[in-house]
């Protein structure tokens, strides 16, 4: 995987590749034209569902993205101490996550251990195309879906269809950490959408 400071860049690259400007993508992602240039001149990562939507839109995936290199074969193990990490500080993007499955080609899946720093008090909403399951492994925190609110802390599990606004607070003064994975669907049916331009999410 290619160092965090060089996705923004990366991502320029494939834009041109593709043959589109910043104004053709933000149509596409529905970001502000603002908030992708922010994205292509950062050193520091967007948050997963980002990246998503950026993907998709230039017809490619998240791995390709980061610059996954993958292994052949139908099966993948990543051993704790290579796990990647990304957003290592909990950036003004987004929080810091490992790659779980970075070996694994051609994911239909998208695996990663997400750390929520403490002293959050609001965090855009996040929707995307396909769904997920989060599970807590350490702190706890207020979860709001649509327009409800749950209460998640160590051991909950929420499985849900990501299309919904989501976002997730930190309740208290401990980090929260989960198991995310992410499903992405192959073919959008609904647009993805960006609630807030430069803030902190997954």
């Amino acid at each position: 995987m290619i160092p965090e400071s060089e996705i923004g860049k990366r991502i320029r690259e494939i834009r041109k590749q593709k043959g589109l400007t910043l104004e053709e993508l933000a149509g596409k992602t529905q970001f502000s034209k603002g908030y992708l240039s922010k994205v292509e001149n950062s050193d520091k990562a967007p948050p997963v569902s980002t990246l998503l939507n950026i993907a998709k839109a230039l017809s490619t995936t998240i791995s390709h993205l980061l610059g996954e290199t993958s292994q052949p074969g139908s099966f993948s193990l990543v051993k704790k101490g290579e796990r990647q990490l990304m957003a290592r500080d909990g950036t003004v993007f987004g929080y810091s996550y490992e790659t779980l499955a970075h070996k694994f080609p051609d994911k239909h899946m998208e695996p990663y251990i997400l750390t929520i720093p403490p002293g959050i008090k609001k965090s855009p909403l996040f929707q995307h195309g396909g769904e997920e399951l989060l599970l807590v492994l350490s702190g706890k925190m207020k979860f709001i879906y649509g327009n409800r609110e749950h209460i998640v802390e160590k051991g909950d599990c929420i499985y849900f269809d990501s299309g919904i606004p989501h976002r997730g607070i930190p309740i208290g003064n401990r980090e929260v950490k989960c198991l995310i994975v992410i499903y992405s669907n192959t073919k959008l049916t609904t647009v993805p959408t960006f609630k807030q331009t430069n803030s902190i999410g997954y």
